[in-house]
């Protein structure tokens, strides 16, 4: 376990937060891992085999040859020769997935799930384990590891934003704490591109402007910031500081649900897109079973940014009366993308609800 150098006394005050957020280690790979031990002896990788197959995940062992999630399956056999393809087994990681999540709401109602292999968990309130998230966060990474048979990392921190980047601090089977003590002189020598929606194009531009740590950004005018980056550039002005105020959310009457993804390294193209649409669509049917399992669905709606950044979205009415399936998405998707071998660094899909109770409805004029 790891914590965030300290100067200071912990400044929390009764209200302060405790916040832990949770990822699965190469979630996939180490359920198949787990199910067959001989592929932790190998280069593993999940996901479609053949000319147009995109990977989902990979072991550690594959990514030490470069191999990433999202890359197509005929550059990563050229990256190592050697590696081991396994496909999607949706119905065995669900499985998992809700075991590990009923290990998290038995600690505490507030689980903010946001994908099958990471949440965040507001634990302030909770007086088990001595009240210490961080002896809650060891007590969930073991109780996983003995019980489930995978290992996850985990990240402590009084916000979400910290505890999501605390979490991947020490990964795999890590366990990073930033107590609110640390959090000015932690954030300020963290570099930008550790930052939420900050890739290469934003990370050239800061470092253009001089702008390489969080100690950087703080020195600069929040309106300066606003001006080079639009509403994006107050919300970096807040993270360089160390802020965060979002609440875990469990619940809320949504006019939307939607779920996105961005990618560590660009998809290559539409195909890459369409492969992914599986994964995605589950995300969203999980989602929505969670948040709006009563609501009639009257839109679906996909959203793209590509690797420059430029972002598009696009909706069309289709009333369902039960979740989308992907194949539902790629008539919005082939629309969407003219190009079909533009980099996409995002993808996201999403529905919105009919408003059965608004008020003003038009009446037709005749029967």
């Amino acid at each position: 376990m790891s914590h965030a150098p300290s100067t200071q006394a912990p400044s929390a005050t009764a209200s302060q937060r405790k916040i832990i957020h949770i990822d699965c280690d190469c979630f996939y790979a180490a359920v198949e891992m787990r199910d067959d031990p001989s592929l932790s002896r190998v280069p593993l990788a999940v996901g479609g085999d053949g000319g147009r197959g995109v990977l989902t995940t990979c072991n550690y062992q594959a990514r030490a040859y470069g191999v990433r999630s999202a890359m197509p399956t005929a550059e990563a056999r050229r990256l190592c020769p050697d590696l081991v393809i396994v496909p999607v087994n949706m119905a065995r990681y669900r499985e998992v997935s809700r075991q590990v999540m009923g290990f998290f709401r038995e600690l505490t109602d507030l689980v903010e799930p946001l994908s099958l292999d990471e949440a965040f968990l507001d634990v302030s309130e909770v007086s088990e384990h001595k009240g210490s998230a961080t002896l809650m966060a060891r007590h969930l990474r073991q109780r996983v590891r003995d019980e489930v048979g995978i290992t996850v990392s985990a990240g402590v921190a009084p916000n979400k934003f910290l505890a999501k980047i605390a979490s991947d601090w020490d990964k795999p089977d890590g366990l990073f704490v930033i107590r609110p003590g640390d959090v000015a002189e932690f954030v300020a020598a963290l570099p930008v591109e550790k930052l939420f929606g900050v890739g290469a194009v934003t990370a050239g531009k800061l470092h253009r402007m001089g702008i390489s740590t969080c100690g950087d950004l703080r020195q600069q005018r929040p309106e300066v910031l606003v001006e080079a980056f639009g509403r994006q550039g107050y919300r970096l002005y807040e993270m360089a500081h160390g802020r965060d105020d979002r609440p875990v959310v469990i619940s809320r009457d949504a006019k939307s649900v939607s779920v996105e993804r961005t990618f560590a390294q660009d998809l290559p193209g539409r195909a890459a897109c369409e492969a992914l649409l599986p994964e995605l669509a589950l995300d969203l049917q999980q989602r929505l079973a969670r948040k709006a399992s009563e609501k009639a669905i009257h839109k679906l709606f996909i959203k793209i940014r590509y690797s420059d950044f430029s972002t598009h979205t696009l909706e069309r009415v289709r009333d369902l009366s039960a979740a989308p399936q992907p194949e539902d998405y790629q008539p919005l998707l082939a629309e969407l993308v003219q190009d079909s071998e533009r980099p996409v660094r995002l993808l996201g899909l999403g529905v919105r609800f009919r408003n059965d109770r608004s008020p003003l409805q038009q009446l037709r004029l005749f029967d």
